[in-house]
């Protein structure tokens, strides 16, 4: 899974972002090239002066009914290949993913 529990209670995630995409969404998980999986997220923005990022955090914090403050980017700021810091716990997240498996 992309979500790991860190010793804070807080949950890291690994996520692929693809900007500039016909619409917002959330599409589920995707193996990397090293084996490792992320959660695959797009949206419209456009990846200048962080409006994908911003964009990212504002879709997952809704989706997720989080607020925007409890999700960060620790690394990846410029990559398409991001770690998120989310202030919930893992299991809440790996809630989150579950559910969309089963929508596909």
């Amino acid at each position: 899974m992309p979500a790991q529990a860190t010793s804070a209670g807080d949950t890291r995630l690994s996520v692929r972002l693809t900007p500039r995409a016909s619409r917002n969404r959330i599409e589920g998980l995707v193996s990397e090239a090293d084996g490792s999986s992320s959660l695959k997220v797009s949206v419209t923005a456009i990846p200048e002066d962080g409006k994908a990022n911003a964009a990212l955090i504002a879709l997952l914090a809704k989706s997720w009914k989080l607020p925007k403050s409890a999700i960060s980017i620790i690394a990846g700021q410029t990559d398409r290949r991001k770690t998120l810091l989310i202030a919930t716990e893992a299991q809440e997240i790996h809630r989150h993913i579950s559910l969309l498996s089963r929508k596909s």
